[in-house]
């Protein structure tokens, strides 16, 4: 029985179930006026059994147990946290576009110049290509992040392997597949709801979302090193601001000034934070699996460890094997035109089989 369309019912019984207990009350205390003991401790029975059975009706049935009473009780806090990440996901993909914009805005007015006027050849050509490779990768990485759909189960086949139904979906599950109760579905593979994404990461916007975290990092440690001077002189600039009498700057230095170290800040605490989480995802993809059975694959090795026997990760097909899996790398000259260039090459497989590289010799969980 799905929690979401069986409550109304629960709740109508539990209703009839309560005006049934006031109806008992009311007997007991104005029916028979000088009623023995005798029937009035079978009223006081017959009302605590109504009174266990209107609580059981709360949470008990055939096919549930005491979960559902608290997967009903705080159903309307996870109603309120998944439509308000929802609605936060369309301003968290508007922050990301306007901080990104501001950026290099803020390079091309006032940083480009600058390296343009003083640098040597090789410098200026070194910058020029790196800066714009680093520029293109990130924001075409994102916009597929983005509007790629992170894949589904399909509902249209009846005989597709699976592991579990969906309690909420009513639907066969795949495995690696799970539930996102921000999008109300079931998604492929799935890693995680990204609110910066404003959407799921699953199996076949993976590499998407991972590419996009290297390459903002990365152009995030390109800025904050190649303005670090830049960054210095407008920190001394502004301090002489205080100076008696002040330095005789134009609108134009003074707005490069605060300009300057804006980007150098923002572009620093980006790269400390989100190169954080991209060491986090590489170390899970050497591993093999996503944030979800990360959690879940601890949980079973710990079970596991407990009746003497090893945990092996099923998906797991060595660390080189595994990122080739996620890149989609096949042949030696893909790592250029599939990872150092865009590219919106399919990844390998549908995500719904999986090849599992064990023995059935070994104890496995799966």
């Amino acid at each position: 029985m799905r929690m979401g369309s069986s409550w109304r019912w629960q709740l109508s019984r539990a209703m009839r179930l309560a005006l049934r207990w006031c109806r008992l009350c009311h007997l007991q205390r104005g029916g028979r006026g000088g009623g023995s003991k005798p029937w009035i401790s079978g009223r006081l029975l017959e009302l605590w059994s109504y009174s266990k059975l209107l609580l059981q009706s709360l949470y008990y049935n055939s096919l549930t147990n005491s979960d559902t009473l608290l997967d009903c009780a705080f159903e309307p806090i996870y109603w309120i946290v998944d439509n308000v990440t929802r609605w936060f996901g369309v301003v968290f993909v508007c922050l990301v576009t306007m901080l990104t914009s501001s950026v290099v805005i803020i390079i091309y007015l006032f940083v480009l110049p600058t390296i343009l006027s003083s640098y040597a050849v090789h410098w200026i050509v070194w910058h020029l290509c790196c800066g714009h490779w680093l520029l293109i990768m990130v924001v075409f990485h994102y916009y597929r992040a983005t509007t790629t759909s992170p894949g589904h189960p399909p509902k249209d086949k009846i005989h597709i392997p699976s592991v579990s139904i969906c309690k909420k979906c009513i639907t066969p599950k795949p495995p690696r597949t799970h539930h996102c109760s921000i999008c109300n579905i079931c998604v492929l593979k799935m890693d995680h709801h990204c609110p910066w994404l404003n959407n799921c990461v699953g199996h076949f916007n993976h590499r998407y979302f991972f590419s996009f975290c290297l390459y903002m990092t990365l152009g995030c440690i390109y800025c904050s090193i190649s303005s670090r001077d830049l960054f210095l002189e407008a920190y001394n600039a502004i301090e002489s601001y205080y100076q008696t009498p002040p330095p005789d700057y134009t609108f134009r230095e003074t707005t490069a000034h605060k300009s300057v170290i804006f980007l150098w800040v923002l572009t620093s605490s980006v790269a400390v934070a989100l190169g954080g989480l991209t060491l986090w995802h590489a170390i899970l993809i050497s591993r093999g699996e996503t944030s979800v059975e990360r959690h879940i694959n601890r949980k079973e090795a710990r079970r596991l460890k407990e009746n003497g026997k090893v945990f092996r990760n099923p998906y797991h097909s060595g660390k080189m094997n595994n990122w080739k899996l996620l890149f989609g790398v096949e042949k030696r000259s893909h790592w250029f035109t599939r990872v150092l260039l865009p590219s919106s090459h399919l990844p390998s497989g549908d995500g719904i089989m999986w090849d599992c590289t064990f023995t059935r010799r070994g104890p496995m969980a799966i």
